[in-house]
């Protein structure tokens, strides 16, 4: 019996497309301020999913889906739950259908991917591997439409020959899906080749569903008034924008692209009220500004290594600070409603030496730490490895980090948003009540030095290997330019 409850119309919407590393809350945010009518989070994994707990953030007013490893893996909000299509990578039903039923409650729609041709999704059997897998596909499809409460569709490319795209096409309607997405390209294609706007017409010619139309930007949309052309070309009940939309998000609005700078800076203000990680922000940012890289704003945005750094570049220090300070005002009168939440390092603070401390990178040279120069203190004085203990406050996923070194305790009482933060706010009060160097710039420690460059991997909590904290994959180069393969990769999952 089919308990699917079909709550999301697909017919005639300008949608946002799933994008690798750009679809998270921010750009989602910002594509429905512009006029899209429907969002799609980026391709997440299955098996990363069903590691994942729902955990509701009063703080940011947000529901996430965090990893074990304390990453936001997934994260949305009220505004977009009506209109954000969950989209995962699967090769196995009854995964899919864990997974849909892990986040139907906070989504509007559930989509499989099938159409990705890159190696990390195909190697699993999932993304543009399904295609050669019918069977699979139908099994897919059909126990996710019989298993949750929200409409399934899927997103695919075609395949060489149009009688066996229209044959598998014909064959995935069967399963009751609620509309599909069709890339117009087949899974060699990248987007220099030009997209099949008569095989995505003949598709929406042959099926009764909602087919919705994919892979224009590269020929056919660089303004609003090209994405009804597109749709107009392909016959199509929908249109779904990628890297036209990821250049510019104001591509949804009916009266013509906003200037970049205004559309960065409000991306930026999204990113920081939802504690977008800084690497993701980045990186969307890099794909906005394409050309102007070079820039003085580029090379401030190159430069950038946090969010607040970020903010400055745009000129919106101000607001982040403004930002932050509602949000701690926000957390603290959470904690003082529910203290039963909040956890102290230890369970006997007594003889803890605590100092309101917080690691700002940037007073720090880009290979030093106060860890490795608390470890490395310690081995002068040869006293035993410098113990820490963290835990995580409940309300707001917060750390805090107790050292020991030589059976003396020391802590930070302010609160950090990692686990490797809190350890080196931890590492500064113990070497600052010593009186000892930190490894602040300025502060030169030649056998520190020697020892890093014999063993570079010594600390593993340094901020520049910090492990995000965001869905999906960041950017690790400062400054990127997306060759043929990589816009494949964005346009086609």
């Amino acid at each position: 019996m089919i308990v699917n409850s079909l709550s999301l119309c697909y017919h005639n919407k300008l949608i946002l497309a799933p994008m690798v590393r750009v679809g998270t809350l921010p750009m989602r945010l910002l594509a429905l301020d512009y006029g899209a009518d429907i969002v799609y989070c980026e391709e997440l994994i299955d098996l990363k999913m069903l590691q994942c707990k729902r955990v509701v953030n009063e703080v940011l007013s947000t529901v996430d889906f965090v990893a074990p490893d304390d990453r936001v893996v997934f994260r949305t909000c009220e505004r977009e739950q009506s209109r954000v299509v969950f989209q995962m990578g699967t090769s196995d039903a009854e995964r899919a259908l864990a997974v849909a039923r892990l986040v139907e409650n906070d989504v509007a729609g559930i989509d499989v991917n099938m159409g990705c041709p890159k190696e990390y999704s195909t190697k699993g059997g999932m993304g543009a591997a399904l295609l050669s897998d019918p069977d699979k596909i139908e099994k897919i499809l059909s126990t996710l439409v019989k298993g949750t409460h929200r409409p399934v569709t899927c997103k695919i490319r075609i395949l060489p020959s149009l009688e066996d795209t229209l044959n598998l096409v014909k064959r995935i309607e069967r399963t009751g899906i609620s509309a599909i997405a069709v890339h117009g390209r087949n899974r060699d294609e990248r987007p220099q080749h030009p997209v099949s706007c008569e095989v995505i017409r003949a598709i929406a010619e042959t099926l009764s569903i909602p087919v919705i139309a994919n892979g224009g930007s590269h020929d056919h949309i660089q303004q609003h008034l090209d994405i009804e052309d597109f749709r107009q070309a392909t016959a199509a009940s929908s249109v779904m924008v990628a890297r036209a939309a990821m250049w510019n998000p104001s591509i949804f609005l009916k009266d013509g692209l906003r200037p970049l700078e205004e559309v960065m800076q409000k991306y930026i203000r999204y990113a920081v009220q939802y504690d977008n990680h800084y690497t993701n922000t980045k990186y969307c940012l890099c794909q906005m500004l394409r050309e102007q890289l070079e820039s003085p704003q580029g090379r401030l945005l190159h430069a950038a290594q946090s969010s607040q750094e970020i903010c400055e570049a745009f000129g919106l220090g101000a607001f982040y600070e403004e930002t932050i300070r509602e949000l701690d005002a926000r957390r603290a009168d959470l904690l003082a409603k529910t203290p039963e939440a909040v956890e102290e390092p230890a369970e006997d603070s007594s003889g803890i030496i605590k100092m309101a401390i917080r690691f700002d990178r940037r007073a720090y040279p880009p290979q030093i730490t106060p860890k490795m120069c608390l470890l490395e203190w310690c081995r002068r004085e040869k006293l035993p490895q410098p113990v820490y203990e963290t835990v995580q406050r409940p309300i707001d996923r917060m750390f805090c980090s107790v050292v020991t070194v030589a059976e003396q305790k020391y802590q930070s009482t302010l609160w950090d948003k990692s686990k490797k933060l809190a350890e080196q706010t931890a590492a500064i009060v113990c070497l600052r009540s010593q009186g000892l160097p930190e490894g602040r710039l300025g502060e030169e420690s030649p056998s520190l030095n020697k020892r890093k460059r014999e063993a570079p991997d010594q600390d593993p909590g340094g901020p520049r290997v910090q492990e995000p904290a965001l869905p999906g994959e960041i950017c690790k180069k400062p400054f990127v330019t997306l060759d043929s393969s990589e816009e494949n990769l964005l346009e086609g999952c």
